[in-house]
């Protein structure tokens, strides 16, 4: 990617305006139509990454809506083929995020058993479809569909929040106690126990919330802005790598990750497996 654009010389006013606008015109580019139209400056391309945390000043700062109204079918119907590749969004996001995939039948849609390195608990799970089994993995809403309405979603089109809803950049195969316990939580009153996976949780949240034009609580926003400047630089996404991808790099142990100058790993990164990981916080070989 390309170096970020470089500020000119403002007053701190100006300034904040100047560069509010310049990351807004980079957010269209990079994050699609579902935003107001604005003009692009001509400084910015579509190489251009993001900084989540520059992102985050875009978003508006708002109290929470009443959930009144709010309803699961107002999001379309669950788990829609919204891409019309003829596999619904959550065999969509099992294959994504599953590795050592099986399937029901010869169609490679369907997920029958595989293996979750889970980032939100920074462990393995197994995975095996049955009417007991399933719920072991669950996909997770990164932006929950309640927040959302109750922040904005109330405006989009029933469209709007049926794409919302199978994004697969707002969607996360985890843990399903973990799931369940997180509920409709914002950063604010829910994090991922895997300290190590945190700043790129919120920061999808922050490409999902910028994306579908929703705003954050004072509290949330703080927040978020905490976990980011512990990791500065932090891109905001635009797509999840799907999990093969990072068990593509195998590190035997952590003097190897050393010697690559890779440590210390992230659950979710190119070679981290539990089995580096001796806290399972969801960060291997960090000492």
């Amino acid at each position: 990617m390309s170096s970020r654009t470089s500020l000119p010389n403002t007053t701190p006013a100006s300034g904040t305006r100047w560069a509010a606008a310049v990351v807004l015109s980079i957010l269209l580019a990079l994050f699609g139509a579902n935003l107001p139209a604005v003009a692009a400056d001509s400084t910015t391309d579509q190489t251009t990454t993001v900084q989540a945390s520059d992102l985050l000043e875009t978003l508006p700062v708002k109290g929470r809506a009443p959930k009144t109204g709010y309803e699961r079918s107002l999001f379309g119907p669950t788990w829609a083929d919204v891409d019309q590749n003829g596999c619904d969004t959550r065999n969509d996001i099992l294959n994504r995020d599953l590795t050592d995939i099986t399937y029901v039948n010869s169609v490679p849609c369907t997920v029958k058993t595989g293996v979750l390195a889970d980032p939100y608990t920074g462990t393995v799970i197994d995975f095996i479809r049955g009417t007991t089994t399933s719920s072991a993995v669950q996909i997770d809403h990164v932006v929950a569909l309640s927040d959302a309405w109750q922040k904005g979603a109330q405006q989009l089109t029933t469209e709007q929040r049926t794409a919302f809803a199978n994004d697969p950049l707002n969607l996360q195969a985890t843990d399903g106690p973990t799931n369940q316990q997180k509920g409709d939580g914002d950063a604010a009153t829910w994090l991922p126990p895997a300290k190590g996976f945190r700043c790129e949780y919120v920061a999808r949240q922050v490409s999902v919330k910028a994306r579908y034009s929703l705003w954050v609580t004072q509290a949330e926003h703080d927040a978020i802005a905490g976990i980011l400047a512990a990791c500065p630089g932090q891109p905001a996404p635009t797509t999840v790598a799907p999990a093969s991808a990072a068990t593509t790099v195998y590190y035997a142990n952590c003097t190897e990750v050393v010697a690559a100058g890779a440590a210390p790993l992230y659950a979710g990164s190119p070679g981290y497996r539990s089995g580096l990981d001796g806290d399972g916080d969801g960060v291997a070989c960090e000492g």
